[in-house]
């Protein structure tokens, strides 16, 4: 369901974005400078809000820029098909992103004292991993797609629970964050399984 989901939503998200990257190529932007500045923009807004702990507005400008990873692969289409050096900045900058997110999180809730950071830590640290087991099953030549929190979901999750902490809702990092925490270890499970039957 989750990915007849996300397959219904990609077409026409492509179709509305399509003349905005046909611009954007005409202008001399390329696939890898727009995940470059998506990822830096991430990163900066994401250390500089989340560390001071302003999670609504820091959510909102930092999502914006994460949004631009919608109009890389657009454009890496566009222009001939993605390289080999492009997919791996491509990934090389989520995991930058990623780590900046919830790493800025968990270093504003230390100064607090606050008990959530290992949570945040193990949602960091497995979703990492998550990444990685596809990552290396891919270059043993074994699909590893799937899993109920792919980077997609665990953005959501975390988006939601920083922003709604931002707006003074009781307890919405500490569920949003327990809930990213194992659904990422979960996936992590999951994506082993799927290595493991694949090799036999």
């Amino acid at each position: 369901m989750r990915l007849m989901l996300q397959k219904s939503l990609k077409v026409p998200v492509t179709r509305i974005i399509t003349p905005a990257c046909r611009g954007l190529l005409r202008l001399g932007f390329t696939a890898n400078a727009m995940s470059a500045l998506g990822a830096c923009g991430s990163a900066i807004s994401a250390i500089y809000f989340y560390t001071h702990g302003k999670f609504f507005i820091g959510t909102l400008i930092t999502i914006l820029f994460v949004l631009s990873d919608l109009f890389d692969g657009t454009m890496a289409r566009l222009s001939g098909g993605g390289s080999k050096w492009g997919a791996l900045l491509d990934s090389t900058l989520d995991r930058i992103t990623d780590s900046a997110i919830l790493g800025s999180v968990a270093y504003y809730l230390a100064k607090q004292n606050d008990r959530l950071v290992p949570v945040v830590l193990v949602a960091l640290v497995s979703g990492g991993l998550v990444s990685y087991i596809k990552a290396r099953a891919e270059s043993l030549n074994i699909e590893c797609n799937g899993g109920i929190a792919e980077r997609t979901e665990r953005l959501i999750i975390a988006f939601l629970a920083i922003g709604l902490d931002g707006l003074s809702v009781p307890y919405a990092l500490g569920i949003g964050m327990w809930i990213l925490a194992v659904a990422s270890l979960y996936t992590t499970f999951e994506r082993m399984l799927i290595v493991y039957r694949a090799s036999f």
